[in-house]
């Protein structure tokens, strides 16, 4: 029963007690945060002389208080109810991919299936809503081969009639799919593919791949992803590449096998990669006209190649054009002004290696591509060039002459990175790591409720395939991750405004991106089962951008009973946590008690249906 004294205050502010109450204090704060700036002029020579820490910090706390406050008044529309499911037309909504809207904004030839934030700014506040028939996904490795048909947006008939290399499919059940059969009834051919490759570039087998160099590969238009997911278990990092698709998605289907995918095409931009990231880049039936606009799209295959890696083409329409050994001549052409040599073809399959001589454009007389000015290490998503770039960086370094294990001291020396940092950087997430697994292995392991509409689960009811760590550094936790032998791959995003160690990353053998945070991510809904954040909510507010957008992005890619962890400051991790309760995330702040103001905030996503 409420007290009298609660009972005249209702009457007083009303049925929105709690939040008047709220806002009054943060406004008090912020007033008497305000006062004791305005009195520091004429007491500075008392106070530091006094209490030198007191106001040491104000203006960042005042700044603070007043984040704090706007954020809480954008919500306070919605402070008196949690947020609404968003109607069965978003089931697998993909912001700045709006191509009705591309088309009446004017573009055109293909253009309007590329990524236009600027167009489609359509944010609801809503919470993207599963299909009907959505499960959990299985857990590794069963579900890396099979998964639940109501989790895509593809019926039977598009899987069966979905060309030659998909008829190795098969319907388990009505509600399942398989990509491979352990009878071997169905032969898939992926292993003898992989293996064919790596012949053609003289190895004995595909095990011999990082041997030759070879740590991760950039998959274009990769279909249902089992090329990748067969380079995967042989601990090399294959990232697949494909247009964005309104129904049928190739990337939706590869991450919900939990492989690596990201939503990117060849249209008008440039991947949000920067120059020499990838050892090989392949395509399969891929459906791009390579010779189109001059040779662009293979300048930009180039741009993302490291000296010395490999570009593996297969396609029926390549054999036709054949003549006397040789690609058409406009193709080959354009290899030739790119210095790349031609290294071997079987069938279908075609190889070319990128040179390793950075020289070899300037004295070419072969008509090869101009040199672009300057270097492109923060490539985001700007128009695709006819020009050729890398050429001048210092990580100019053939893929074979790398080292095969951890980064040299002339490696980190090319990063401009101390080495000391870097390994103190790996050394605290190490600790971070088995601080995370011991926060969460009580709740993963734990009894959990049954999900809506299924019987009682199996333990572990909760898994994690894949991580993305939203602000990623050095890769200490894609690192960390490795060395604990976790069965799990990362997505590095390295955000846009911050030093760019996308590079180092990449060097590593590991796959990730740039992004800005202050646009949503390619990608689509239910894609990762765990989010990782450190200080990339300060960073945000730094930039002047919504925490409410990025909260509410996180939770459209993040799957139901998917984990989050965020790690900041005070005041931002307790503005998290009051939005991501509207969100109705089970969320607890945990204090590290190591006299910091930092804090960590553990979230799980409810499996929601309405």
């Amino acid at each position: 029963m409420r007290s009298s004294w609660y009972n005249k205050l209702l009457l007083i502010f009303g049925p929105r007690l709690r939040l008047n109450w709220l806002l009054l204090c943060l406004i008090g704060v912020v007033v008497l945060v305000v006062l004791g700036s305005s009195s520091t002029n004429t007491s500075d020579s008392v106070t530091t002389s006094v209490r030198p820490d007191i106001y040491s910090n104000y203006r960042r706390w005042k700044d603070q208080a007043l984040s704090d406050y706007l954020e809480l008044k954008n919500l306070a529309a919605n402070r008196l109810k949690d947020f609404d499911l968003c109607g069965k037309e978003r089931e697998n909504y993909v912001p700045c991919y709006n191509v009705s809207a591309n088309l009446l904004t004017g573009f055109k030839n293909g253009e309007e299936f590329d990524r236009h934030c600027e167009v489609s700014r359509d944010r609801q506040y809503c919470l993207v809503r599963p299909p009907k028939d959505y499960k959990i996904p299985l857990s590794w490795p069963s579900g890396r081969d099979v998964i639940w048909s109501g989790n895509v947006k593809l019926s039977k008939d598009q899987f069966l009639s979905s060309g030659s290399m998909t008829k190795r499919l098969m319907l388990l059940e009505e509600n399942q799919i398989s990509f491979h059969s352990d009878d071997e009834m169905i032969v898939d051919g992926v292993k003898d593919y992989s293996h064919q490759i790596a012949e053609m570039v003289g190895l004995g087998s595909d095990t011999e791949f990082g041997q030759a160099g070879v740590r991760n590969v950039l998959d274009i238009d990769c279909g249902f992803g089992s090329f990748g997911a067969h380079l995967l278990s042989l601990n090399l990092m294959a990232l697949c590449v494909a247009a964005y698709e309104p129904t049928g998605s190739q990337v939706q289907v590869a991450l919900e096998r939990g492989l690596p995918a990201i939503i990117g095409n060849f249209i008008s931009k440039q991947l949000p990669f920067p120059s020499l990231s990838y050892d090989m880049v392949h395509c399969t039936q891929c459906g791009i006209f390579w010779d189109d606009k001059d040779g662009v799209y293979l300048i930009e295959v180039d741009r993302v190649l490291r000296p010395g890696g490999y570009f593996v083409l297969t396609s029926p329409k390549s054999r036709q054009q054949r003549s006397k050994g040789s690609i058409s001549t406009p193709f080959e052409e354009l290899t030739q002004k790119l210095c790349w040599n031609f290294v071997a073809q079987q069938e279908e399959t075609f190889i070319w290696q990128k040179t390793t001589d950075a020289q070899c454009h300037i004295s070419s007389k072969q008509g090869t591509f101009p040199l672009c000015n300057g270097e492109d290490g923060q490539s985001y998503y700007k128009p695709l060039a006819q020009c050729i770039s890398g050429i001048a960086s210092k990580r100019w370094i053939p893929i074979q002459n790398r080292s095969s294990g951890s980064l040299s001291s002339a490696e980190f020396a090319v990063h401009g990175i101390d080495p000391e940092d870097f390994s103190e950087d790996l050394d605290f997430w190490r600790s971070a790591l088995r601080n995370y697994w011991s926060l969460l292995s009580p709740l993963i392991f734990s009894d959990h409720p049954k999900r809506p509409g299924d019987e009682d689960p199996l333990p572990p009811y909760n898994m994690v395939r894949n991580v993305m760590d939203m602000s990623a550094h050095y890769g200490g936790l894609n690192a960390a991750l490795l060395e604990s032998k976790k069965s799990v791959w990362v997505m590095n995003v390295v955000p846009v405004g911050v030093r760019n160690t996308l590079p180092i990353i990449l060097d590593q053998g590991f796959t990730g991106v740039l992004h800005n945070w202050c646009e949503p991510f390619p990608t689509y809904p239910r894609s990762y089962d765990m989010l990782h954040a450190k200080g990339l909510l300060s960073h945000l507010a730094s930039e002047r951008c919504s925490m409410v957008d990025l909260i509410f992005e996180m939770d459209r890619i993040l799957r139901p009973e998917g984990w989050v962890i965020i790690s900041d400051k005070v005041g931002p991790v307790e503005t998290a946590r009051a939005l991501v309760t509207r969100l109705r995330w089970e969320a607890r702040v945990i204090d590290l008690q190591n006299g910091s103001d930092e804090r960590i905030l553990v979230c799980q996503k409810p499996f929601i249906r309405k």
